[in-house]
C-alpha cells in the first residue's frame, strides 16, 4: 500500500513538472536566450553610451538573417539621428551630512536626464521645501526671500495630499527661485529616462525611505557635494531594424508586428539598465514570432513584417520616424500589433486601442476565451503611451499590448534579466500567433 502511494505521489510529480515544461515550451526557452544576451552589461543597457543600441541592433540583424527575412532596401536598416544628452564617464557623485558618506548612484539616486556637467564642490548649503512651508503663507513667503544661487533645494513633499499645495511642489521642480541644484524626494521607487536636451541647472532624485527620513535633522545646516560629467550628442546616428516574410497570396498586404529594443543606457561608467522587462521582452516575442512566420509549414498569405523600433524612451522617435518615411504605404498594413513589457503576465494582458479598434480586440479577446491561454485580456482607450501611437494617429489600425502583474521593476537597475519570470511568455506567445494566423483569414 505504502509503494503504491509513493507511486501515486511520484507519478503526480512527474505529471506537473511535465506541463510546466510544456507550459514553457520553444518561445520560452528561446525568449530566455535573448532576454538574457539583450538585458546583459554587454549590451550597455541598449543606450547611446558605449554604442549600446548599435550592438543590440546588430544582434536582431543577426537573428533576422538566420531567419531569411527579406529587407525592404539594402539590408534590415533604417538610419535616423536624434539628440541625446548621455553620461559616458565617471559614476556620479554625491554626498551629503545629513546622512553621512556618499551614496550609491542607482541605488540611492539618479542624477536628472538632462543634467549638465557639474565639478564637486562641497560648500553649497542645503535648504529643505516640504509641507511646513508650502501650507503656511507666511512661511512661504518667507522662504521666496532667501537667495539661492549658491544653495541647493531639497523639495520632499512626503505626506502632502492637498492639491494647491501639490502644485507649489509641482512648480519648485521648475527651479523658480534659482538655486544652484534642485534635488526630488521620491519615497518608494527611483526612475530614470532619456532626455534630447540639458537642462539648465543640476537636478537630482533623492531615494528617502521613512526610515532615513526619521534621522534627518531639516533644521540642521547641511551640505551637500555632486559632481556629473555629462556628454551632449547632438545629432546620435542610430537605426530601426526591420525585415518580413513575404506572403503568398497578397505579398503587397502587410500584418505587422513591433517592439522597441532601446533602453536608458548607461549613468556614468558603473551604473547600467538592464532593460530585460522593458523591453527585451518584447523583442523576444518579435524574434519568436519573427522565427515562427519564417517556417514554411506557417507561409503566411499576408505580408508579415517585423520592426524593432529604436528611441522609444526618447520619445518614441523610431516608430514617428517610420511613419513619416515608410518603407512600405502604411494605407497597406491590414493590422499593426506593438509588443512592450512581456515578461510576466500572471493577471492578464491590457490591449490599448481596444476601444478604438473593437473588432481586433474582440477578436482577441475570444482567441484567449476559447483556449484560455492567459488569465484576462482588458481593454483599454487611446494613449500615447508606445509605438503603436504615430501608427494609429495615421489611420493605421493599431494596437498596443502589454502584460500584467509580477515584478514591479520598471526604468530602474533592478530590471533584470534573472528575475524576469516570462511565466505566462509561451501561453501570451500561442495567443499572438492565433490572433495573427486569424488575420491572415
Amino acid at each position: 500500500m505504502r509503494s503504491f502511494f509513493l507511486f501515486i505521489c511520484f507519478f503526480l510529480l512527474h505529471t506537473f513538472l511535465f506541463s510546466q515544461e510544456i507550459k514553457k515550451g520553444d518561445a520560452y526557452y528561446y525568449a530566455r536566450k535573448i532576454a538574457d544576451t539583450m538585458a546583459s552589461e554587454s549590451m550597455h543597457g541598449r543606450g547611446y553610451v558605449n554604442d549600446g543600441d548599435k550592438i543590440a541592433a546588430n544582434y536582431i540583424k543577426t537573428e533576422y538573417q538566420k531567419f531569411g527575412l527579406k529587407t525592404f532596401g539594402k539590408d534590415y536598416y533604417q538610419n535616423l539621428s536624434f539628440a541625446i544628452n548621455t553620461f559616458p564617464k565617471e559614476a556620479p557623485f554625491l554626498s551629503t551630512d545629513y546622512w553621512g558618506d556618499a551614496w550609491e548612484a542607482g541605488k540611492n539616486y539618479l542624477v536628472s536626464p538632462g543634467c549638465p556637467s557639474i565639478t564637486r564642490q562641497k560648500n553649497y548649503e542645503v535648504v529643505w521645501f516640504d509641507s511646513t512651508i508650502a501650507s503656511s503663507p507666511s512661511q512661504l513667503k518667507k522662504f521666496s526671500q532667501d537667495k539661492f544661487s549658491k544653495k541647493w533645494i531639497i523639495i520632499d513633499a512626503h505626506g502632502v495630499t492637498d492639491k494647491e499645495e501639490l502644485k507649489q511642489f509641482a512648480i519648485m521642480k521648475t527651479n523658480p527661485y534659482k538655486a544652484y541644484g534642485i534635488a526630488n524626494v521620491n519615497d518608494k521607487k527611483l526612475t530614470w529616462d532619456c532626455s534630447e536636451m540639458v537642462d539648465k541647472f543640476p537636478s537630482v532624485e533623492l531615494l528617502i525611505t521613512d526610515s532615513l527620513r526619521n534621522k534627518i535633522n531639516k533644521k540642521q545646516k547641511g551640505y551637500i557635494a555632486f559632481e556629473v560629467k555629462n556628454v551632449f550628442l547632438s545629432n546620435h546616428q542610430t537605426q530601426n531594424v526591420i525585415g518580413y516574410v513575404q506572403g503568398s497570396t497578397y505579398p503587397d498586404s502587410f500584418i505587422v508586428f513591433t517592439a522597441h529594443y532601446d533602453h536608458l543606457g548607461q549613468m556614468g561608467n558603473d551604473v547600467y539598465f538592464p532593460g530585460a522587462n522593458d523591453n527585451a521582452s518584447g523583442c523576444a516575442m518579435l524574434l519568436n514570432l519573427a522565427k515562427y512566420y519564417s517556417m514554411p509549414e506557417h507561409k503566411p498569405k499576408y505580408s508579415v513584417a517585423f520592426i524593432a523600433l529604436c528611441g522609444e524612451e526618447v520619445g518614441l522617435l523610431g516608430s514617428k520616424y517610420y511613419t513619416e518615411h515608410p518603407l512600405f504605404p502604411l494605407k497597406q498594413i491590414k493590422f499593426l500589433l506593438n509588443m512592450d513589457i512581456m515578461g510576466t503576465g500572471e493577471e492578464g494582458i491590457t490591449v490599448v486601442n481596444g476601444t478604438v479598434f473593437k473588432n481586433e480586440f474582440n477578436k482577441l479577446k475570444q482567441i484567449n476565451a476559447d483556449n484560455h491561454f492567459i488569465k484576462d485580456v482588458k481593454i483599454r482607450g487611446k494613449a500615447a503611451n508606445s509605438d503603436h501611437y504615430y501608427f494609429s494617429e495615421l489611420g493605421v489600425h493599431a494596437c498596443f499590448v502589454y502584460a500584467m502583474g509580477g515584478i514591479k521593476a520598471y526604468h530602474d537597475i533592478y530590471d533584470k534579466a534573472e528575475t524576469l519570470p516570462l511565466n505566462e511568455f509561451q501561453n501570451l506567445f500561442l495567443l499572438f500567433t492565433k490572433f495573427g494566423d486569424s488575420l491572415q483569414n
